[in-house]
């Protein structure tokens, strides 16, 4: 695991609105963070998928897909323990 150390400047209300919902705790941030990632991947995904005027894929093929990642994603922290 990497340790950063992240300083924000966020509005006042924002922060005491961020914290009274415990979204400043490492985990909460880890959960934020992971989140967004996954996010990122799928609105590239889409991207991609929407420039290159491909069929959309079946549900089975979207299913595999799914597995495929999660797979991976299960494999990543296997190692990673």
């Amino acid at each position: 695991m990497t340790t950063l150390e992240l300083k924000l400047d966020l509005p006042e209300r924002l922060a005491r609105e961020a914290q009274a919902a415990g979204l400043l705790t490492p985990k909460a941030l880890r959960e934020l963070l992971r989140d967004a990632v996954r996010r990122r991947a799928a609105q590239t995904l889409l991207a991609g998928a929407a420039r290159s005027g491909s069929k959309p894929l079946s549900m089975r093929e979207i299913q595999a897909e799914v597995n495929a990642v999660r797979q991976a994603r299960r494999t990543k922290k296997a190692s990673a323990e």
